[in-house]
């Protein structure tokens, strides 16, 4: 299979798994266990910085959405990219767990501090930081499982 279709058929399954990660999200934020999201937190940092002014809660709601949806299809095709075998569905949710956990340390030690987002993990003193990890560990399992039905 060619770049061009292994990205495609990452950028549908990374679609699929967000929204498999925003049911999940949901379910844990009804127990109490998520409190504010990646790209709420983008969101509100942007806010800090002015760039939202005049932008209703509705709005900007949207924005936090628009942008979870827009990087989880942009990084299930980097992940297709990235992965050119194919094996069983043990070893593709295996991998592609493995590749989401890995996007978690670049995205959460790099761009999110660096943009006052957050603070780095091992600056973290919360065991909230441990969410998120889990979170990119099932975004990855469901994508491998999508990735290699998409494959066949």
């Amino acid at each position: 299979m060619g770049a061009g279709r292994r990205a495609a058929s990452g950028a549908v399954a990374g679609l699929c798994s967000t929204l498999a990660l925003s049911g999940l999200r949901w379910a844990l934020g009804r127990a109490g266990l998520v409190h504010e999201t990646a790209p709420e937190q983008v969101v509100r940092r942007l806010e800090d910085l002015g760039l939202l002014e005049g932008w209703s809660p509705p709005a900007r709601r949207l924005l936090a959405a628009a942008a979870h949806l827009s990087y989880g299809t942009g990084l299930g095709a980097f992940m297709g990219l990235l992965r050119r075998l194919r094996g069983g569905p043990a070893e593709e949710a295996s991998v592609g767990s493995a590749l989401g956990v890995l996007s978690w340390g670049v995205g959460w030690a790099s761009w999110l501090p660096l943009a006052g987002v957050h603070l780095p993990p091992w600056k973290q003193r919360t065991p909230r930081v441990l969410l998120p990890l889990l979170d990119h560990a099932f975004f990855g399992a469901v994508w491998g499982l999508l990735y290699r039905r998409l494959r066949v």
